[in-house]
């Protein structure tokens, strides 16, 4: 092992990424090599579709994917244009590379996310890398969401090189909010972060994010007239086009209460006082950590409002999952075991598939029928209590000073403030 840390930089990287992929190939191989055909990247396929509905000149809202799924577009015109190019391709080899780009993205996720902890390991950083990211790809959101091909490791990558400090270098003449603004064009729940920007009084940032999804939206109603009326006038309005709202997979607050909860207005009603109540504490925890200068926290807090306050979140949308763990564990977690303790707890919950298991619980008509009901809603309770874990390890004191990795400030956390090591204010 000794050897290995006086490798060349090439070497170690390469080392790093063969540790990715090995640790990859589990659900790689579960999910493109054996899955069954008809059920074979289904989220991908529908971006795909979209791009040629562009290309042969159909209706790109009205269009459906091939049977058995018969799946519409349920996103904005732009990200319509966004899967142009993947209409020039065969679909096996979209699926192959989407997936591959997913890795890369939830990879990139765990450097950004993790940075005060990965830096900390020197020459290992890239060996300290592909060994944390190898787990997170494991998580059920994230092996769901290369089972499905789908988006949210790009949204949560956006969001969070767009929020995290110090800033990426490869982003440092891109204005704070534009990744923000064009992760809402494609999706529309990272807006959760201009609301966050508001909270903040971060009033450059929101108006930002806001005219970069505002130009886009407005580029694509030029290119896309036709398909843009049928989004924003029809398609938008209507939840049933993303599937069965009251199914296991929606693990969102109205999701669980469609499932458990009165219906009709009382539901509705019971609804609204919840997400109120997780939205105040939320917003109240995001805002706590901008001002505490940990944005890593900042980040995960609100991309979990993105989630419980949807009306339809399902589990590969809690990819999110990925930022609250390095979160938690924070800059030296075998300083302060608790917070190993408690971002692994996070990371053994969902690694799990308890809303399946709770499935199979009750289809057994002689088991408790309550606890099957605690299972199959876990996600949500989950992502609630990783809120509270959040709050926690946000009051922990954590003294530390790291360089950021594009040779900026770090800062410093000693008194709560958010400050440069230099003694500049931010």
């Amino acid at each position: 092992m000794r050897r290995i840390a006086t490798w060349s930089p090439a070497a170690r990287w390469a080392l790093g990424a063969a540790i990715v992929l090995a640790g990859a190939s589990i659900p790689v191989l579960r999910y493109l090599v054996f899955w069954p055909i008809d059920q074979w990247q289904v989220d991908v396929e529908v971006y795909r579709e979209a791009g040629v509905s562009i290309l042969t000149g159909r209706p790109v809202y009205s269009a459906m994917t091939e049977a058995p799924q018969l799946l519409p577009f349920t996103y904005p015109p732009f990200a319509a244009v966004v899967a142009i190019p993947l209409a020039f391709l065969p679909f096996g080899v979209v699926g192959w590379l989407w997936t591959f780009a997913q890795i890369a993205a939830t990879t990139a996720i765990v450097w950004y996310a993790g940075w005060r902890l990965i830096h900390r390991t020197g020459a290992w950083a890239p060996i300290t890398l592909a060994l944390l990211t190898v787990p997170m790809i494991w998580l059920h959101p994230v092996s769901d969401g290369i089972r499905f091909g789908q988006v949210n490791a790009f949204m949560v990558l956006a969001c969070l090189m767009d929020l995290r400090r110090p800033r990426p270098g490869v982003l440092r003449h891109v204005p704070a909010g534009v990744l923000v603004g064009l992760a809402m064009s494609i999706k529309l729940t990272p807006g959760v972060f201009v609301i966050h920007y508001i909270v903040t009084k971060r009033y450059r940032e929101a108006v930002t994010a806001v005219l970069t999804a505002v130009v886009v939206t407005v580029g694509a109603w030029v290119l896309l007239p036709e398909a843009s009326f049928a989004f924003w006038g029809g398609a938008l309005q209507d939840p049933t086009r993303l599937g069965p709202n009251a199914g296991t997979s929606n693990q969102s607050i109205r999701g669980f209460l469609l499932r458990v909860g009165p219906d009709g207005a009382a539901g509705t009603v019971l609804w609204l006082a919840i997400v109120a109540v997780v939205g105040f504490f939320g917003y109240r925890l995001a805002r706590r950590a901008y001002r505490a200068g940990d944005s890593i926290s900042e980040v995960a807090a609100v991309g979990l409002m993105a989630v419980l306050l949807s009306p339809v979140a399902w589990i590969h949308h809690l990819h999110w999952m990925v930022v609250v763990v390095f979160a938690i564990l924070g800059v030296d977690p075998l300083r302060d075991r608790r917070r190993l303790w408690a971002a692994g707890f996070i990371t053994v919950f969902f690694l799990c598939r308890m809303p399946w298991w709770g499935i199979t619980w009750l289809n057994h008509p002689e088991w408790p029928r309550w606890f099957g009901r605690v299972l199959q809603n876990a996600d949500t309770f989950g992502s609630i209590f990783a809120l509270g874990l959040l709050w926690w390890a946000l009051h922990l004191r954590e003294p530390w000073s790291t360089p950021g990795e594009d040779g900026t400030d770090a800062v410093d956390h000693t008194d709560g403030a958010a400050r440069s090591v230099t003694g500049r204010g931010r």
